[in-house]
Parts: C-alpha cells; structure tokens; sequence
C-alpha cells in the first residue's frame, strides 16, 4: 500500500463523502478550541508579526476545512483590541495542506467563497478585518516531507492525522487474520507498529522544526488513547469489526493472499508516548498537553452516523487494495447489520483525544 497516495477521505459531497460524514471531526476541533486559542495568543503577543503564515495540515476537504482558521482569526481580532488599544490587524497567510489524493478542487470551487463569505459578514470577525488581507494556498503533499521553506511559518495545526503513518510497518507478516493491531498480535507486531509511529512523528517534528520561525508554534491532536493500554475500547473497534466483514466476504470473492496483505497504516499514541518521542527528537518545548473523549456512538445526535463516516475513511483504503474484487457496499450493509447486534451500538465507546502544544526551541 502506497499509502501516500490511497490515504484519503472519500471525496465529493455525495452520502458516503467525508464532506457529509465529518461531524465527529468538527466535535474535536471545537473541544480543542482551548488549547489552540491560548497558543496563537501568546504567539501573536511575543511576536506581533505583519503577516502570521498558518499551516493546516491534513485540512481535508468538507465544512471543517476553514474552521480553524476562522477561530484563529478571531483571537488575533481579539488581542489587537485589548488593554483599550487598537493595534493594526496582520494579514493571514493560511496554508491548506494534505496529500494529493485530498478534494482540493471543491474546496477552492466552493469552500473557499464560502469562507470569504463568511468573514464578510457582520459580527463574524472584528469589524475592522478586512478579508482581502486574508490569502489561502493549497500544499499538496506527505507531512512526513519538508511542505515549506524555512523559517516561513508562525503557526502549525494537525488535527486526527498524526495517527495515520507513513507506511504499513515492515515485518508484521505474522498477523494474519488482523488488519491492525490487535489483542491477539504478536510483540513482534506491536514493536512493529510503535517503531513506525516513533520514527514517523520524530521525522515530522524535525521537518516542521525548519520550517517554523524562532518560538513558532505547533498543536496536534491525535486519536489516541489514556494510556499504556494498547487495546483499550476505541482503539481498533471499527477496524477489528471491518476485519471480521472481510472475513465473511473473503470466502466468497477475495484471495487469502490479498487479504492477508491489507492492513491499516495507523497507530493511536497514548500521551506518555507522544511526550517522549517530542523529548527524545528535541526541537520543541512542551507548552501543556491533555487528553480528552468524545462519544463516538452517540445516537441521540441525528447528524452524525457512525457508520457513515467510518466509510467515508476506510473506503479509499478498501478500494485502491482490493479493486473490483470488493462490492463496498456488500461491506457496510454487513457492517451495519454486525454492528446491530455488537456492542458498539450499545456500549458508550469513546474516542480518546491526545492533544499538545509546542514550542519550537531557540
């Protein structure tokens, strides 16, 4: 699996598109909303640059792609006016970055006038904003690369991205049945997969580490987990009981070779593992962490399926492996029906958030 060029979310703005299934994503960016407001207010304090360069990485494609800087925004707004004293507002330079593969096309046909749009509108942003002031660039491609030129960037965010890696890890053939990791994989497996996240996150923080200005900051958030348990519900529930559909369709129509060969480029961190990887690599400061959940299963909230929107990130994946050999949508008519009786329709399972705020060192 070429993952940089198959991980994608579905595009488009059809039932099974990310565009349409992304209300768990936005759920996170807004519980995170804390931690972010407070980076890029010290930032604009101790920096007050004329022009503040954003990068948005992974920004997918669908109602979320803009909402982050739309918040950063109104902090900036909001720090120019205080203490009684009206500073002259920057300019924005915002950077939308996420692999080729991503829907770049609706988001400059229609997200973008939609965001100017809103920023133009009264009482959205500060009165004195001018949204000509504000640019967007779209950057194609693998955050596991240098994306920028050095020094160019004031402000890092990743949100639910750092857990995809790089690569399905090498030497993880012995996991056959499985397509991730899983309480019936081998050490072996295991070290496998933490190897891949390590070196992947540390080739990340060193690449970001160039591009980012003296002081610049960063705040990733990834789908993770609260501790060292490797196994805990809402790690690999979704995947585990995707495996277990291939499974009843494999006998029919898939090669066992094929399906032994499928598996997910993922691993969810705990914080403890985050902090060390950030210590050990070296380029940054922790400013703060914390860890926070959300309800995954949430039937009371009629906008968001669960099901839905796990399609909408497992599909691209399904289909550049198994091509025709797969009917997708025999996989989630199965997947909903298991899913009827399993206990992720009944158990509250939560999505674990590991979020941190960086600093770049001197």
């Amino acid at each position: 699996m070429e993952v940089a060029k198959v991980l994608h979310m579905n595009e488009g703005i059809g039932e099974a598109s990310y565009a349409k299934n992304s209300l768990l994503h936005q759920k996170v960016i807004l519980m995170t909303k804390t931690i972010r407001d407070k980076a890029i207010s010290a930032l604009y304090r101790s920096l007050s640059p004329e022009t503040i360069c954003i990068a948005d990485l992974d920004c997918s494609s669908g109602p979320n792609t803009f909402l982050v800087v739309t918040q950063l925004i109104r902090v900036i707004c909001e720090e120019c006016k205080s203490n009684g004293q009206q500073q002259q507002l920057p300019e924005f330079h915002d950077f939308l970055n996420d692999l080729s593969g991503n829907d770049f096309n609706t988001i400059f046909r229609s997200l973008m006038p939609e965001f100017y749009d809103d920023l133009r509108k009264k009482n959205i942003i500060e009165d004195e904003f001018d949204p000509n002031n504000c640019f967007v660039s779209g950057v194609a491609g693998s955050f596991y690369n240098r994306l920028f030129p050095s020094k160019s960037l004031h402000f890092v965010h990743s949100s639910y991205s750092l857990h995809w890696l790089s690569q399905v890890p090498d030497g993880i053939e012995n996991n056959k049945g499985n397509i991730c990791l899983t309480s019936t994989s081998s050490a072996s497996v295991i070290k496998a997969y933490y190897e891949q996240f390590e070196r992947d996150f540390a080739t990340f923080l060193k690449h970001r580490s160039k591009e980012l200005v003296q002081n610049g900051r960063m705040i990733l958030t990834m789908l993770g987990r609260k501790n060292e348990d490797l196994f805990c519900k809402g790690c690999s529930d979704e995947w585990e009981l995707l495996a277990t559909v291939l499974k009843i369709i494999e006998k029919g129509s898939i090669e066992e070779e094929k399906m032994d060969a499928f598996n997910i480029p993922a691993y969810n961190p705990s914080p403890a593992e985050v902090m060390c990887v950030v210590e050990k690599e070296g380029s940054f400061a922790i400013n703060s962490s914390e860890t926070s959940e959300i309800q995954r299963n949430d039937s009371s909230d009629e906008k968001y399926n669960m099901i839905q929107s796990f399609r909408s990130v497992a599909e691209p994946l399904l289909v550049s492996h198994f091509g025709d050999e797969l009917n997708v949508d025999q996989v989630f008519h199965y997947y909903r029906e298991i899913t009827a009786n399993n206990c992720m329709e009944k158990e509250k399972i939560m999505f674990i958030n590991v979020s941190v705020s960086l600093v770049k060192r001197n």
